[in-house]
């Protein structure tokens, strides 16, 4: 892939992928081609060569595109949380609007797995890689449990993609092109992944069982060297 070098190169090659990334999830990869490409982009076909070298580089281009836009998303989400249980909340609130709006994302990455192997690993390991030092902070801070960072990122990562294929994805997927119409997560399904994921990282709140019970008094021994705990 060639970098544009002026504004207006970025702004064609942007086109291109916008367009490649319509093409692949309507038709597939091997039914697109860099004709049906650059006709939805409306540029000449000789212009795509001047950005990329081949139907599979922008492919694999499309697949990092779209993998810095999805983390972009997260990562603008999980900042508007004031702990890690609430980053949580708002970076997989961001994750599934973004494949809300776009769909393709998932039939691009599963190409990838036959196309080209390497870019859908790194697809997943960068969005991996973020995650993993995020809760190894929370951790470290007692934000979370006692987990494995990186264990825990991968199985996260898992059960937003599945369920917002399943959620997002599916409901609408075999109306006319791949993921017409993608639908938003129902909030009861995103309240309940919510508190799915905040127990096993530790961070839910169970409710106190001597609520609304008077406090018991002090025992005798307490003293001055072993102060009573702030609730």
């Amino acid at each position: 892939m060639t970098q544009p070098r002026t504004k207006r190169g970025e702004a064609t090659m942007a086109k291109l992928l916008e367009a490649a990334e319509q093409v692949f999830a309507e038709q597939g990869y091997q039914a697109a081609s860099i004709s049906r490409i650059t006709e939805r982009a409306q540029v000449a076909q000789g212009t795509f060569y001047l950005y990329f070298a081949s139907k599979l580089d922008i492919f694999e281009q499309l697949v990092d595109d779209l993998n810095r836009r999805v983390r972009a998303a997260m990562r603008s989400g999980a900042e508007r949380g004031e702990d890690r249980a609430g980053a949580e909340r708002e970076g997989f609130r961001e994750f599934f609007r973004f494949t809300a709006e776009h769909p393709a994302l998932y039939r691009v990455v599963r190409e990838a797995e036959q196309v080209s192997p390497g870019a859908m690993r790194r697809h997943y390991e960068r969005i991996v890689e973020g995650y993993v030092a995020g809760l190894a902070a929370a951790r470290d801070a007692g934000e979370i449990a006692d987990v494995d960072p990186e264990v825990a990122a991968w199985a996260l990562m898992g059960i937003g993609e599945m369920i917002g294929m399943r959620y997002v994805l599916w409901p609408t997927a075999d109306e006319g092109r791949y993921g017409t119409g993608a639908t938003s997560v129902p909030d009861h399904v995103f309240d309940e992944m919510v508190a799915l994921v905040q127990r096993a990282l530790g961070t839910g709140r169970p409710a106190d069982p001597t609520a609304g019970q008077l406090p018991a008094a002090a025992p005798p021994a307490a003293s001055a060297a072993h102060p009573k705990e702030d609730p």
